[in-house]
């Protein structure tokens, strides 16, 4: 079976690829997809964020990577994946990812969503956070893969790293 796991992932953090690594072992295979969401901006192209996805999650074998623009289940049909994949770590967002799945089973009734709740050392970290810690100088390369916290520390020309 295909499970599509959609997100902007700006940047994509170690609670997401808790997500991925973990779902890989449940599914057959895993489309990670990176969404282009107008209202919002971004730190990273589409690209960028693909190209960061698929060197983190190299080691999966049953891991793609793809971007689109669009409904998530138009692409999900698309690809024939009958699973949308959604991260919870905290109870607001399981209001806020319940309706989205409610909204997209009235549009494709034939495609379910699963929620898997993040590890509990992730339960606090979102990508908005990552970023402004490091806007501000602090660590982030125990939140983020050491690629990726380069790349972020280049945006914000500081360089701040817990080791």
């Amino acid at each position: 079976m295909i499970a599509i796991y959609p997100g902007s992932f700006d940047p994509i953090t170690l609670g997401h690829l808790d997500i991925i690594t973990r779902s890989s072992k449940l599914y057959d295979r895993v489309i990670v997809v990176v969404s282009r969401n107008p209202s919002k901006d971004p730190l990273f192209s589409v690209e960028h964020r693909v190209a960061q996805i698929q060197q983190a999650t190299a080691a999966l074998d049953n891991v793609d990577v793809d971007s689109f623009d669009g409904l998530t289940v138009s692409y999900a049909r698309a690809h024939q994946a009958k699973v949308l994949l959604r991260g919870l770590r905290v109870l607001s967002d399981f209001e806020k990812e319940l309706q989205m799945a409610h909204t997209n089973k009235t549009l494709s009734n034939d495609i379910e969503t699963v929620f898997l709740a993040t590890s509990t050392e992730y339960g606090f970290l979102s990508s908005s956070l990552v970023k402004e810690i490091a806007k501000f100088g602090g660590p982030i390369d125990h939140l983020v893969p050491m690629h990726i916290a380069i790349d972020i520390e280049k945006c914000y020309g500081k360089a701040s790293f817990k080791q």
